[in-house]
Parts: C-alpha cells; structure tokens; sequence
C-alpha cells in the first residue's frame, strides 16, 4: 500500500486533496499487470475509473471495424487517464492497451467521486488539469482541419509533453516516442516526420534521440505552432 500511496501523492490530478483523502484511496485502489499488447479497455467502454500508470507505458488508442489502429499519446510512468471518472455512464472514446510491461493503479470512480465531495476545494485542480486535456485535443483537431503537416507534428508533440507535465511545471519535458510511432500516430512515412522533426529541432524547439523527444520550453513551442498558417 505505501508504493500505491506514493504514486497517488505524485498524480497531479489528485494534489488538490489532502494528504490523509489520498491515503485513504490507496487503501482501497487495486494495481494491475499487463503484458505488451494486452488490452486494458477498449473503446466505448463504460468504466468507472481513475488509472496511474506506475510502471512502463499505456497507448491511448481507438481502432475501426476493419481493426486499423489510431495511436493518440503514448503514457509513461506517473501519467493518469480514464477522464471520464467524473462522468458516471459516459463510454469512453479511447481505448487504452500495454504498449510495454506495465503496472497501472486503478482508483474506483465512486470512491474518488465521494472523496472530492468531501473535500471541494480539490475540484478546482482537477478542473485544471482535465481543461488542460480538452484544450490540448481541440488544438489538435483543429490543426488537422486547418493546418499544414508541420504544425500538425508539433502540436501532437507539444500535446504529449503536456500529458507528462501535469503539474504545469517550466522546464524541460522528456517522454518516449519513436519516429516510427509518430509516423503512425500522424498517418505519415517515417521519412516525412524525420524531415519535419528535423526542422523543428533545427529551431531549438525539440531534441530528439534514442526513441526519446525533450521539449525545453513547452511556451515556446506552442508560440511556434500559433505562427504557422
């Protein structure tokens, strides 16, 4: 219980409770193993939970009737999803699935609902952080309707680096992505996004290497973005 404890005192969606809310939640919160490739839940579904990922990474995904797969976001260690927590039968529009070995910590929906109740002034923060998230996927929508494929490839860069920000820090930002998998996230060739990262990195916006992108200035970036038409 004291790693499970550790890991909710470090999610950033639940730092508006206090410390004794949250250790009530570990005591309840169940963890999880899943092998790469396993199926944490698909699309649609209607479940009611909060989940911190403790070890590894989680793909944030949606697949066709033809079974063709659209990565949104690849989350590693200490990043959190299952939005809909707050929203009781509401389907979720993403499924999520191992993209390695992991370990995710699970906070029953009905019990984090009750424990928010009980301390109000923690919905302010999370307010923050799931209005972050909306903004962020809006902005993609948006530059995938109006913008050119540059400004496409950066803000899916600066949605990911905000997903591992969640306590809104400045400073530098480091996640796991390949070039592979943003071409597939993107809907592009490996080529095109080495050309397009290359361009940006070329303008100190990004560092990439070994699997790995660092955004040192996630403001920055996103003035960037807003600069290109």
């Amino acid at each position: 219980m004291n790693n499970i404890a550790v890991i909710l005192d470090a999610c950033p969606l639940l730092a508006g409770l206090p410390i004794e809310a949250r250790g009530q939640l570990a005591r309840s919160a169940q963890i999880q193993r899943f092998h790469a490739g396993d199926m944490i839940y698909p699309s649609a579904s209607l479940l009611e939970r909060l989940s911190i990922i403790a070890d590894g990474q989680v793909r944030i995904c949606s697949s066709n009737t033809a079974g063709r797969e659209a990565t949104l976001a690849i989350l590693d260690a200490g990043a959190w999803f299952g939005d809909t927590v707050f929203c009781p039968g509401t389907p979720r529009v993403f499924g999520a699935s191992a993209h390695s070995n992991c370990a995710v910590v699970d906070v029953q929906g009905e019990q984090l609902r009750d424990m928010m109740c009980r301390h109000p002034e923690a919905y302010p923060v999370a307010l923050e952080q799931v209005s972050r998230r909306l903004w962020a996927v809006m902005s993609i929508i948006q530059d995938d309707v109006l913008r050119g494929t540059e400004a496409r490839v950066a803000r899916r860069l600066l949605f990911m680096a905000q997903m591992h920000n969640g306590n809104g820090e400045s400073g530098t930002v480091k996640f796991r992505l390949t070039r592979e998998l943003l071409a597939n996230t993107m809907g592009m060739t490996r080529q095109g996004v080495h050309r397009v990262l290359k361009n940006i990195e070329s303008k100190g916006l990004i560092e990439s290497s070994y699997g790995r992108i660092s955004v040192p200035d996630l403001e920055r970036l996103g003035a960037y973005i807003e600069e290109l038409d």
